[in-house]
């Protein structure tokens, strides 16, 4: 599945607004690929008391979008920047915000192929599911089997609410009024028996060093469900994936693991080089090769997002790369000890009056500083002949030769 948002979506922004079975109006953000068109969709719950703009949801969406996902992520009712009262939800009245949200996406994008969730959130996707035909693969981070679980974190309160009806509770630094029908109705909910009937493909995704969730609950969900299904451990992260890295991290296994349960058209492949770019996000373009799909960026010294690498990383990227291939290749032709090839390769430019070995003397000279490692028992002149032969690596023959580029609308 392909599409791509309209001319007029795209001035309207990222941000949406649906309203919800209750009559709420609920707001979220809509990740789309650099240039707009996308593959496949999905939609993100974060974490009990959070909004859809903590650091792990907006890095988890966006690393899906720049692998080609249109991701709807969404603050619950009561919380955020959407209408409601917090104190009225339950975790039923949660499934049916992710039901409503679904129907949205169905409406304006296409229907959710992918769900996504953290903590509770993540509980809330697996209880879902089954009610979204659309949903192909579900992904739980960091979240309990149970949603009652999360009724740990009213301690003394606990009894309180359920005595007087309700109670203030400080959850996250932050009072939240919690009634005796959030509790009820969260021991309501056999999700063992969800999950042996999810038959949905199953991603879970904890760490073993959570101190929120333990990283038994990961163990129950994975025990409790069907195959297919897969498990990550997340290492040393903490519950809300506060290192930004681990949540990036996080987004990219999503994204590579759900690709192999959707349905993807042959047709979304593309002959050569096809870069694009919308113009309200700066220098960000998508990049695709064939059914590859990368992203292209600038620094943020120059105005970009450094969202990725720069087009002369990528031309220098494309000379390593040619110059790693072409020497191993040459090794085992020659049946040559070499273990390995390793080469970097830095793009800078020279005044070519400074040049000894240039033609002009006015101007200015790309020069790519290229420096290889061979790995392995060579002698003296098995390494020159190596280096030798780099230098006749493709790449470098096409930068070093006459280029032409011709330019059509």
């Amino acid at each position: 599945m392909a599409g791509a948002v309209s001319q007029k979506e795209q001035t309207m922004g990222k941000r949406i607004q649906f309203q919800s079975r209750q009559g709420h109006q609920l707001t979220g953000d809509v990740e789309l690929p650099p240039g707009g068109e996308y593959r496949a969709t999905a939609l993100f719950a974060h974490c009990f008391t959070c909004s859809r703009n903590i650091n792990a949801a907006r890095n988890i969406t966006r690393a899906l979008a720049e692998a080609g996902f249109a991701v709807l992520r969404f603050d619950f009712t009561g919380l955020g920047q959407s209408e409601g009262d917090f104190s009225e939800t339950t975790f039923s009245s949660n499934l049916d915000d992710l039901e409503d949200a679904a129907a949205w996406m169905a409406a304006n994008l296409a229907a959710p192929q992918v769900l996504v969730g953290h903590s509770l959130g993540g509980t809330a996707v697996l209880a879902v599911a089954e009610r979204l035909e659309s949903v192909r693969a579900v992904t739980s981070i960091g979240a309990p089997l149970r949603p009652d679980h999360v009724l740990k974190q009213f301690g003394d309160q606990l009894e309180e609410i359920e005595t007087a009806g309700s109670a203030e509770v400080n959850l996250a630094g932050r009072p939240f009024r919690v009634r005796r029908d959030f509790i009820e109705d969260a021991r309501r909910h056999p999700m063992e028996e969800r999950l042996g009937r999810l038959g949905r493909a199953l991603l879970v995704l904890h760490s073993p060093v959570d101190k929120t969730v333990s990283v038994d609950q990961a163990q129950r969900i994975f025990t409790a469900a069907r195959h297919p299904k897969s498990y990550v451990s997340l290492d040393d992260a903490d519950h809300l994936l506060s290192e930004a890295a681990d949540s990036r991290y996080a987004g990219s296994v999503i994204a590579s693991w759900a690709a192999r349960f959707l349905r993807v058209d042959e047709s979304e492949a593309v002959e050569g080089v096809h870069v694009s770019g919308r113009t309200a996000d700066g220098f960000l373009c998508g990049i695709q090769s064939g059914v590859h799909r990368l992203v292209g960026d600038e620094p943020e010294a120059v105005g970009g997002g450094d969202d990725g690498p720069t087009p002369y990383d990528f031309l220098s990227a494309a000379l390593g790369a040619c110059t790693v291939m072409t020497l191993n290749m040459y090794a085992r032709h020659k049946g040559l000890p070499v273990e390995r090839v390793d080469c970097g390769v830095r793009h800078e430019k020279t005044h070519a009056a400074d040049c000894d070995d240039c033609e002009g003397d006015s101007g200015k000279l790309d020069t790519f500083q290229r420096e290889v490692r061979i790995k392995g028992d060579l002698n003296e002149a098995q390494r020159k002949r190596m280096l030798e032969i780099a230098d006749r690596c493709p790449v470098h023959k096409t930068l070093s030769g006459n280029i032409r580029i011709n330019t059509a609308e």
